[in-house]
């Protein structure tokens, strides 16, 4: 598509959803226009982040991908701690896990083996997401277990050391995959034509369309929470498909285009890598924020986000970790989100 066109659509999306949020009082017609406005915005950024990509190489241009996709999700998620609303933040911290794990994963496996019939990528990357997987599902499921045991302030205590834990292997992670052993950890991956940008005004565009989509996808979350009442859905269900959906937009474009580029590595970086940061960094900086906001939250999660959560993790750990997908593992990571969701729909 012609830029000029690309971005005259943008604008305009944006110019409608501004009007509806600020000039109009109908709810339904506020959610239509900030979606529409989101699917664009989402493409701008997925266009920004492969741009980045070609000069940063696929893995950091993953991690910027996964980070400034899930700014937008944690800006939300500090107003809804704010204003206590706990059980939606929880939900839509399980929703993004799975959701980039299952959905955004399985269609970028699907659409890209589509157009090529094996698509490989680093087995050891593979291995230490699967590794770091199971931490996050260890730490969520620990303080569960416990909860009956312990009295709340000890909760709380524990829910602070686990974060801080969390952080730091996070952080460590970071060091080790991008700066020590980076070497063993990077993709050799087809790049297929000229970027878009020149690398400033590349990262320039990545930081201005992320700052679009943290504040359409804020409109988006006010009037999906009015739409969905209407329709009578389970505030655990929009926590954890609905708002998560539409907060994992930008992932969900950029991963699927860089598959079907036959990028499998940055795509699994992105969906992956999200998924990662949103149970290694943003859950745990949302808990010790609870601190400083006075309203402490603990990181214990229901039985329902914990189940979902280990199932993800377990068949994205048996799809992955060879390195290597096809088209029908797509499949089998999509039937189980239909799953999940059909069973969150119903709770």
């Amino acid at each position: 598509m012609n830029q000029k066109l690309f971005f005259t659509l943008v604008g305009a999306s944006f110019a409608l959803a501004a009007y509806a949020h600020y000039g109009t009082d109908m709810d339904l017609f506020k959610f239509i226009t900030a979606s529409l406005a989101v699917v664009f915005l989402a493409a701008w950024l997925g266009k920004a982040t492969e741009s980045v990509a070609h000069y940063a190489g696929d893995r950091i241009g993953g991690f910027l991908n996964a980070t400034f996709g899930n700014a937008a999700e944690l800006i939300i998620a500090f107003f809804l701690v704010k204003s206590g609303y706990f059980d939606m933040v929880k939900a839509s911290i399980t929703g993004s896990i799975i959701g980039n794990m299952l959905l955004v994963l399985g269609l970028s496996v699907l659409l890209g083996g589509l157009l090529y019939k094996e698509q490989k990528f680093n087995s050891l990357l593979a291995g230490h997401n699967a590794s770091l997987m199971l931490l996050a599902v260890i730490a969520l499921f620990v303080p569960a277990v416990f909860m009956q045991q312990l009295p709340v302030p000890k909760i709380n205590t524990l829910s602070v050391v686990i974060a801080i834990i969390l952080i730091v292997a996070y952080v460590l992670w970071l060091i080790f995959s991008m700066v020590t052993h980076k070497d063993f950890l990077s993709d050799i991956e087809p790049h297929d034509g000229e970027p878009s940008w020149s690398k400033g005004v590349s990262i320039i565009m990545l930081l201005v369309a992320t700052f679009f989509v943290a504040l359409v996808s804020e409109w988006l979350v006010h009037s999906v929470e009015v739409v969905t009442k209407a329709f009578g859905w389970s505030e655990i269900f929009v926590g954890a498909f609905v708002i998560a959906i539409i907060g994992n937009a930008a992932e969900h474009s950029a991963a699927i285009l860089l598959a079907m580029k036959n990028r499998i590595g940055a795509a699994v970086e992105i969906a992956i890598g999200s998924s990662l940061q949103i149970a290694l960094f943003v859950a745990p900086t949302l808990v010790l924020m609870s601190l400083f906001l006075g309203q402490p939250m603990n990181i214990v999660f229901s039985p329902f986000e914990l189940a979902a959560i280990g199932t993800s993790a377990f068949i994205a750990i048996s799809i992955s970790r060879d390195g290597a997908t096809n088209w029908f593992e797509g499949v089998l990571l999509l039937a189980v989100y239909i799953i999940l969701g059909t069973a969150f729909f119903f709770v």
